[in-house]
C-alpha cells in the first residue's frame, strides 16, 4: 500500500534563506514520527507543508486516496461565544458524521478527553484545555494520520500522559513536533531530525529517541572521519595547485577540476557541520545568606463567586493551605501540579507580588529575583537590537562591555537579524531573547515558569547545565519530566485540591497523586453506600407508617407503579451526575475562571436538589408499594 503521505522534494524558504531544500519525506500507516531539530529549522513549516496549510516552494505532496490527515497546531484558539459541544458538533458536521450517530460519538471523544461539562466556552478554557480540545476536534474525522506541532507545550503532566495514552493506543499514524525526550521516548517509533547537518538535509532512525540518540552519534562520527580524510586529500591537491601545473593537458585540467570540486565539497561539509550552541549562563549574586524564603503556614485563594438568589455572592476557592517551606540558597525547586492547581500564584506569592490569605512569608533582605514568566511578553514593533540592548549597542554582563552583536550571536541570532521586528522571530527564539535579558540580572533567586516551551533539544542540554551551575536557588515550573528529573534536588507538589506535598523526585509525586485519587473513591464509594441504606432507611420507615394506618392507605397508582419501576435506576443516572458535578467545581481548568465556576456551582446545586428529591420520592413510592 502507498504511503498515507508523500512529500518529495519539497523546498521552502522565507526571505534570502531557505528552511530546507529538497526534502523528501513520507508516512506510512501506523508510523510514529516524532520530529525534531533546532529553532528555525523548519519543522513547524513542514508540519504545515504536510498538512497541505502551507504551499511549498517547489516539489509536492502527495495524499493516498481516501486518506485523511487532521493538523493541530501550536496555537490553539476558538471563536468567543462557543461551548465544547458546538466545536465539537461543528467538527462532526464537516467529516460528515450521521445526526444519529453524532450524540453517541460526541459524548465518547468528550469522555476519553475528560471533558465533564460540554456547556464551557471553549475560549475561555485554559492553555491546556484548549490543546486537549483541540486533538479532540481532529480526531472526529477518525484520521489515518494526525499532525501535531508542539502538543505538549500547554498540557499538564496529566494532559501530556492522556496524550501518551492516546497516540501509543490509537491505530492512526503520527507526526509530532516536540522537544519533550520522555514525551519523544515513550510515543515515537521512529525520529526524524530536520538538521542541515545532516547531507540529505535530515536523519531518519526507526526506534525510540534513545536509539536515535546512538545513531545520530554514529553518523556524525562518521561524517567526521570522511570530513578528515577529504580534508588531507585536499591539502594535498592545493598543494600540487600551489606549484602552479600547466592546464595544457586533458590529465593536468581534469585533475585541477577534481581539486576545485573536492575544495567546494569540503567547503559545503563544514558549513553544515558547524554546530552552533546558544551561550546561556545565568548570573548569580555573592549573597552569604542562607534562608531566602520562608513559608510558614501559607494559605492561598483565588477569586470566584456564586449567584445566591437574586445577589451575587463571593465564594473565594481556596489553592492550598498549611503549606510550610524553607528556600534556601542551592535548592533546585520543581514545582508541579495540574493546571490551575496554584503553581503560578505560588511564583507570584515567592515575588510578593499578592499577599498570603492565610499564615506569614519571610524574605531575606534586599532579596534579587529574577522571574521568567510563561507569558513571553516581548513588545513585538521593537528590532532585536533594541530588544537585547534597550539603550544602545552594547550591554553590561558580568562587568564586561559586550557590543550587541557579539550578544545576539551568543544566543544563535545573526547581524542580519538585529534589525527585524521581533514579531518575525520564532517561539523558540523569542525565548532566547528572553533568557538574554534574564542573563543581565544578578539573581538570589531565579523563578523560571515553563522555560522550555519552543526551545530546541540542545538549547535545553545548554540550559540544564547552567541551571545545575548556578549556585543560587531555583523555583522551576515545568511539563518537561526529563529536565525536572535532572535539575530538581526536591519536588514541591500541588494536587488542584488544597493539598501539598514535598518528594525526591517526580515519581513521588506521582504516587502520592494515585494515593490521594484512590482514598477519594474510596470516599465516594462508601458515601453513595451510606445514602442508599438511608434512602432504604427512609423508605422502610414510611413503609411502617403506611402499614400501621391499615386500609385506609392507597396502592400505587398505573403511573405511579411505572415510575416505581424505573426510579432506582434514575436514582443511580442522578448519583452519576451529581458525583460528575463535584468532580467539575473541583477541575483546575475553571479554578481561576470566575464565569466558568459559577456556572459549576449552579449545575452542582441544581444536581444535589435533583438527587435530594429522587430519594424522598423513592422512598414514598417505596411505602405506597408495602
Amino acid at each position: 500500500m502507498p504511503p498515507i503521505l508523500n512529500a518529495q522534494s519539497i523546498t521552502k524558504q522565507f526571505g534570502a534563506t531557505p528552511l530546507f531544500r529538497e526534502i523528501s519525506f513520507t508516512v506510512d500507516d501506523g508510523a510514529r514520527i516524532g520530529l525534531i531539530g533546532p529553532n528555525g529549522a523548519g519543522k513547524s513549516t513542514l508540519l504545515a507543508v504536510l498538512a497541505g496549510q502551507v504551499e511549498p516552494d517547489s516539489g509536492e505532496v502527495a495524499v493516498r486516496k481516501r486518506a485523511r490527515a487532521a493538523y493541530v497546531p501550536q496555537d490553539s484558539r476558538f471563536a468567543a461565544g462557543l461551548t465544547i459541544r458546538q466545536v465539537l458538533e461543528r467538527a462532526l458536521t464537516s467529516a460528515h458524521v450521521t445526526e444519529t450517530e453524532r450524540e453517541g460519538r460526541l459524548r465518547e471523544l468528550a469522555g476519553r478527553a475528560g471533558f465533564l461539562d460540554l456547556n464551557a466556552e471553549a475560549a475561555a478554557l485554559s492553555g491546556g484545555w484548549r490543546k486537549r480540545l483541540a486533538i479532540t476536534e481532529a480526531l472526529v474525522s477518525a484520521p489515518e494520520v494526525m499532525l501535531l506541532d508542539e502538543p505538549t507545550n500547554h498540557l499538564d503532566l496529566a494532559g501530556i500522559e492522556w496524550l501518551e495514552d492516546l497516540l501509543t493506543s490509537s491505530s492512526f499514524a503520527a507526526v509530532t513536533v516536540s522537544h519533550d525526550r520522555y514525551f519523544l521516548e515513550s510515543t515515537s517509533s521512529e525520529i526524524i531530525e530536520l538538521n542541515r547537518v545532516f547531507a540529505d538535509g535530515l536523519l531518519r532512525v526507526k526506534g525510540n529517541f534513545s536509539r536515535f540518540l546512538e545513531e545520530k552519534e554514529a553518523y556524525l562520527e562518521s561524517q567526521g572521519r570522511q570530513q578528515e580524510s577529504l580534508r588531507n586529500r585536499v591539502r594535498t591537491e592545493i598543494e600540487w595547485l600551489r606549484r602552479g601545473p600547466k592546464a595544457r593537458t586533458t590529465k593536468s585540467k581534469a585533475r585541477i577540476d577534481t581539486a576545485n570540486a573536492m575544495i567546494g565539497q569540503l567547503a559545503a561539509m563544514d558549513s553544515r557541520t558547524t554546530v552552533s550552541s546558544a551561550g546561556i549562563d545565568f548570573e548569580a549574586s555573592q549573597r552569604k545568606t542562607k534562608r531566602l524564603v520562608e513559608f510558614e503556614g501559607v494559605a492561598c485563594d483565588v477569586p470566584g463567586s456564586i449567584e445566591s438568589g437574586a445577589k451575587s455572592e463571593e465564594r473565594p476557592r481556596r489553592l492550598f493551605a498549611g503549606l510550610n517551606f524553607v528556600l534556601t540558597a542551592g535548592m533546585k525547586v520543581g514545582l508541579v501540579g495540574p493546571n490551575g492547581s496554584g503553581k503560578t500564584t505560588l511564583l507570584r506569592l515567592l515575588r510578593g507580588e499578592i499577599e498570603p490569605a492565610e499564615g506569614t512569608i519571610r524574605r531575606a533582605e534586599a532579596l534579587r529575583m529574577v522571574y521568567f514568566s510563561q507569558m513571553r511578553e516581548l513588545d513585538e514593533n521593537l528590532t532585536l537590537r533594541r530588544a537585547l540592548a534597550p539603550e544602545g549597542d552594547s550591554i553590561l554582563h558580568q562587568g564586561r562591555v559586550v557590543h550587541v552583536a557579539s550578544w545576539a550571536a551568543r544566543f544563535l541570532f545573526t547581524s542580519e537579524q538585529l534589525n527585524q521586528p521581533v514579531r518575525n522571530l520564532s517561539g523558540g527564539e523569542r525565548a532566547r531573547v528572553l533568557i538574554a535579558k534574564l542573563m543581565l540580572e544578578p539573581a538570589d533567586v531565579l523563578l523560571l515558569d515553563e522555560p522550555t516551551n519552543d526551545l530546541d533539544i540542545p538549547t535545553l542540554e545548554i540550559l540544564e547545565e547552567n541551571l545545575l551551575d548556578f549556585p543560587g536557588a531555583l523555583v522551576l515550573v515545568t511539563h518537561d519530566r526529563y529536565l525536572l528529573n535532572r535539575v530538581s534536588s526536591t519536588v514541591l507538589g500541588l494536587d488542584g485540591r488544597g493539598n501539598t506535598g514535598r518528594f525526591a523526585d517526580y515519581a513521588q509525586w506521582e504516587d502520592w497523586l494515585k494515593e490521594l485519587d484512590e482514598a477519594k473513591q474510596d470516599e465516594a464509594g462508601q458515601g453513595k453506600a451510606q445514602r442508599r441504606a438511608d434512602g432504604s432507611s427512609a423508605a422502610q420507615r414510611t413503609g411502617s407508617a403506611a402499614a400501621a394506618g391499615g386500609a385506609g392507605k392507597k396502592k400505587l397508582s398505573y403511573m405511579e407503579a411505572r415510575e416505581f419501576a424505573t426510579i432506582e435506576q434514575r436514582v443511580e443516572e442522578s448519583d452519576a451526575r451529581l458525583a460528575a458535578a463535584h468532580a467539575r467545581v473541583e477541575d483546575p481548568a475553571i479554578g481561576s475562571n470566575a464565569s466558568a465556576l459559577e456556572e459549576a456551582l449552579k449545575e452542582l446545586d441544581a444536581a444535589q436538589h435533583e438527587n435530594d428529591a429522587l430519594y424522598a420520592r423513592w422512598a414514598e413510592l417505596t411505602a405506597k408499594s408495602g
